[in-house]
């Protein structure tokens, strides 16, 4: 389908699953499961009703070489695979930038545009994948789109639609007949904000209503025509094009596209999707979609347990062991344990916030972090050092860079380093080392074509990420 363009919303820094996500290195691009990362199984989802070439993804500028990387990992996506946001402005603004950039290049109002977050999980992709063909069908009727997802529970946590059954007829004999099957797409009711308990009960049983799960399709012509109606502030500066839009980005207000558009359009349909969908908007809801073994119980790692039933246990790290305990969330992070009932993993926002408070890196760093080039791990830190674990793809090199504050030891465990100090070449073996003084202009590379394996033992009065002055990257990092 030439004429769809996909948008990824990669932003967002959430907390609602530490200690594996920290501000440093976001869900979208963690591994939950086996295999890629949310982000990367967004890209793979989409290419199954668009083009790479008309992938595009929206996020901060210090997301760009993770964004790109990790992307570049799963398709051949274009080189300006990123519209990036100056600022931080909810939905509505990063959604529309999108569109903007679209436009300017070469999108027509015909053309059907597709949204998603990178942060959710499916299970089933086919049923996602005929779903979003249905959805685009409706975008081409002039409908502003959304995937209603089939409620699984009661849930308070998300915004709902009311989308009620076709009417019926009674034929002659008194017999009832649907006037359209459910199956295509059915115009909304109503958007409703997240309700109370006895309220999703009744949501849950009478048929009618769906999870909100922030998935929208339209045509461009149709998004600026509704826009025009429903935020007449944003089309103004919208209509003028991106470059525009980009210089009024940071004065444009912080607000959701539901409620600039979607609740306040003329036409909005919903394309109902069953499909194993979650936002995984907590470690609970994360068990709900992971695979179990006879006693209910969800692991990932090295997990041994006895007598322990209906438990989510990641262990990435190191052996955990668990016996006689029933209903128990246990996350293991190098740096980090989070414990709870089930139920309550929610309130890890609360722990979250008390570690920003009292200013504690475990809520910013990330002791397993993803770099456009490979992988990083701390093994090790103390107020004057610090130990890592650094793994290079091969053919990749970190940047050309310097410290002010402090000198690198580094150790190949694997493979071969080719190392630039201050301009002199050299090439580092398995078993031997190097070192770097402080101020010292140095690059690291892997030539080789296995993965580069070096430990690397920092020294000095400050150890923190940002004292890297970079001279030239490949990565385009500033």
């Amino acid at each position: 389908m030439s004429d769809i363009y996909g948008l990824i919303l990669a932003g967002g820094s959430g907390v609602r699953l530490w200690p594996r996500s920290r501000e440093e290195l976001p869900k979208q691009f963690l591994s939950l499961r086996k295999g890629y990362t949310m982000l990367q199984d967004t890209v793979t989802r989409m290419l199954h009703v668009l083009p790479p070439q008309r992938l595009y993804a929206v996020a901060g500028g210090k997301w760009r070489a993770l964004v790109s990387y990790q992307a570049r990992e799963v398709a051949f996506v274009p080189e300006d695979f990123l519209i990036e946001e100056p600022v931080a402005r909810n939905t509505a603004p990063a959604i529309l930038l999108g569109c903007c950039a679209l436009k300017a290049k070469g999108a027509s109002d015909d053309a059907v545009v597709v949204v998603a977050p990178s942060d959710h999980l499916v299970n089933n992709v086919a049923a996602f994948e005929q779903a979003l063909h249905k959805a685009v069908e409706a975008a081409k009727s002039g409908f502003m789109v959304t995937l209603g997802i089939t409620p699984t529970r009661p849930d308070t946590g998300f915004g709902y639609i009311r989308c009620p059954m076709p009417e019926k007829e009674e034929e002659e004999g008194g017999e009832e007949e649907e006037k359209t099957e459910r199956g295509d797409w059915f115009e909304v009711e109503q958007f409703i904000e997240k309700p109370d308990l006895e309220a999703a009960k009744h949501y849950m049983k009478s048929g009618e209503y769906f999870w909100n799960g922030g998935i929208f399709i339209f045509t461009l012509g149709t998004l600026y025509r509704e826009l025009e109606h429903t935020s007449p502030d944003l089309y103004e500066v919208a209509q003028k094009g991106y470059d525009a839009f980009l210089e009024d980005f940071q004065t444009l207000p912080s607000i959701s596209f539901d409620y600039a558009v979607m609740e306040r359009a003329q036409r909005v349909a919903m394309v109902e999707l069953d499909a194993g969908w979650s936002d995984v908007g907590s470690w609970d809801a994360l068990y709900e979609v992971l695979d179990k073994d006879g006693f209910y119980n969800a692991t990932i790692g090295d997990v041994l347990m006895q007598g322990t039933k209906r438990c989510l246990v990641d262990s990435r790290n190191r052996l955990t062991t668990l016996v006689d305990v029933e209903d128990m969330v246990i996350i293991d992070s190098p740096d980090a344990l989070f414990i709870s009932k089930r139920g309550s993993s929610s309130k890890v926002r609360e722990v979250v916030e008390k570690l920003r408070t009292d200013v504690r890196k475990e809520a910013v760093q990330a002791m397993e972090n993803a770099r456009p080039w490979g992988i990083y791990t701390i093994l090790c830190e103390e107020e004057r050092f610090k130990i890592k674990r650094i793994v290079i793809t091969p053919g990749k090199r970190l940047s050309l860079q310097y410290h002010h504050h402090r000198s690198e030891h580094w150790v190949v465990v694997r493979g071969t380093a080719f190392v630039v100090i201050d301009g002199k070449e050299q090439f580092v073996h398995e078993g031997e080392s190097v070192f770097i003084p402080k101020n010292a202009r140095h690059r690291l590379e892997n030539p080789g074509k296995v993965e580069l394996e070096i430990v690397e033992v920092q020294g000095g009065e400050y150890l923190g990420e940002d004292d890297i002055v970079r001279l030239d990257d490949d990565f385009k990092r500033s």
